[in-house]
């Protein structure tokens, strides 16, 4: 995992601005999860080659503009807990006022790194106003718009400078399998019915956050590292923002992972919640297994499983080639196989296909079902082959390509999953200029 900086700061002095300057105004990952996002609060950033995620901790406070002190409490809480480097914005405009002090004073006892910057510093008179926050005590003050990038370079190779190492991750050819889904969906159980049964750890792998640990385990012959983001903060802190830290986290445990297991709960059903998580794992390209917990708990009839089945295959269309499976973690019902299934899929998401087999396969399917022409010219396909990256990618080389629509697209992976086996494993198309 990289380095994780948060910004925090009371409101109104430009969190969110100085955000969407760090990313890029790219859309944050967390963006389709209901009930969480009044703001965008995780993005991703890159700055002199170094990459690293940015939270914005103002972005969930419940509570307009006049936040009272607990939950600023809360915010450099968070900070403190989640992040390897803390932003403290201050407004160069009205100068030191008594939250910022209440914040500074926080930050001082918290030895994590601060760097303190005074925002909206667009002119010279500024510039020299901004002088008065070195009496926060948290060091140098530095000066920048975030609305407009003034002193934004500098100040983020200062940043870059200060952050952590990024660790060295051990590169392990055995699967990551993170165990995901909503709260009280019974990941806890799940992960304790597995890793207590044969509680044979091998390792915990160096260079993980402590906020997922991944632990290396042998079961049933298989060897996989899981990834647990659960257990590990202190209950007081988590009722108010439940759902924020279970959205964080499973943000990063699918990050770490080659493999998702979505555990759905049976008795409520697959609800919106359980797609946002899904779709995070599907926009990230991890492998994913649905697992249907408490199945022992629904009243059934014959045709019970298929019907349930069919409305989650739809919920997720048009990926919907997965693996389901129905299980009871009390009863310890085909628990193993939910993590045999999770081998399967990253064996399945390894697989290479030779250039000749996959010419061979597709052309002649290509041939007999070209895409369609568009504003009167032919469009041609004349070769593909599997790209040499982690997730199964494929080019297809066209004289046309931008004029290959995301139909004629979804044809082509349709016809790959046919022929092999990609189940549970989101693959990529790309066309390209022949």
């Amino acid at each position: 995992m990289g380095n994780i900086v948060a910004i925090v700061g009371r409101p109104n002095v430009g969190k969110s601005t100085l955000f969407n300057r760090l990313t890029g105004q790219r859309k944050a990952i967390v963006d389709s999860i209901a009930g969480v996002t009044r703001d965008r609060l995780y993005g991703k950033a890159e700055w002199a080659g170094r990459k690293f995620s940015v939270i914005d901790t103002g972005g969930y406070i419940i509570g307009s503009d006049d936040v009272f002190e607990g939950e600023i409490r809360k915010q450099v809480q968070i900070a403190v807990d989640e992040a390897n480097l803390i932003l403290f914005l201050v407004d160069a405009e009205d100068g030191i006022t008594g939250m910022d002090e209440e914040v500074a004073n926080l930050l001082r006892r918290s030895e994590k790194k601060v760097m303190l910057v005074a925002n909206k510093v667009d002119n010279a008179m500024r510039q020299t106003q901004s002088a008065e926050f070195y009496g926060l005590g948290l060091g140098e003050v530095h000066n920048i718009s975030a609305m407009n990038g003034g002193g934004t370079g500098d100040f983020l190779d200062e940043m870059i400078a200060a952050l952590p190492e990024d660790p060295e991750e051990e590169e392990l050819d055995i699967p990551k399998i993170a165990v995901i889904g909503r709260p009280n969906a019974g990941k806890s159980s799940f992960i304790n019915a597995i890793t207590g049964i044969e509680r044979n750890i091998v390792t915990d792998v160096a260079g993980t956050t402590r906020d997922s640990i991944n632990t290396r385990y042998n079961l049933f012959g298989k060897d996989f590292l899981l990834v647990d983001t659960a257990g590990l903060r202190k209950k007081s802190k988590v009722h108010e923002n439940l759902e924020f830290y279970s959205v964080l986290r499973s943000v990063r445990a699918i990050e770490d992972a080659d493999v998702c297991l979505l555990i759905v709960d049976a008795e409520r059903g697959f609800e919106g919640q359980d797609l946002a998580v899904f779709s995070l794992a599907e926009r990230n390209k991890k492998g994913i297994v649905v697992l249907v917990n408490k199945w022992d708990l629904v009243e059934k009839d014959t045709h019970t499983a298929k019907r349930f089945e069919d409305n989650i295959r739809e919920k997720i269309a048009p990926f919907s080639d997965i693996p389901i499976i129905f299980m009871s973690v009390l009863n310890k019902q085909r628990i193993y196989k939910a993590v045999e299934e999770a081998v399967n899929v990253f064996e399945r998401r390894q697989q290479k296909i030779s250039t000749s087999k996959l010419n061979d396969l597709m052309l002649p399917i290509i041939q007999a079902t070209p895409p369609p022409a568009t504003k009167g010219k032919l469009i041609k396909i004349k070769f593909c082959t599997q790209l040499p990256t982690r997730v199964p990618s494929f080019a297809f080389f066209a004289n046309l390509p931008q004029y290959i629509k995301d139909p004629y697209k979804r044809f082509l992976e349709n016809q790959l999953r046919q022929h092999y086996d990609f189940n549970g494993v989101p693959i990529q198309i790309f066309m390209r200029k022949k």
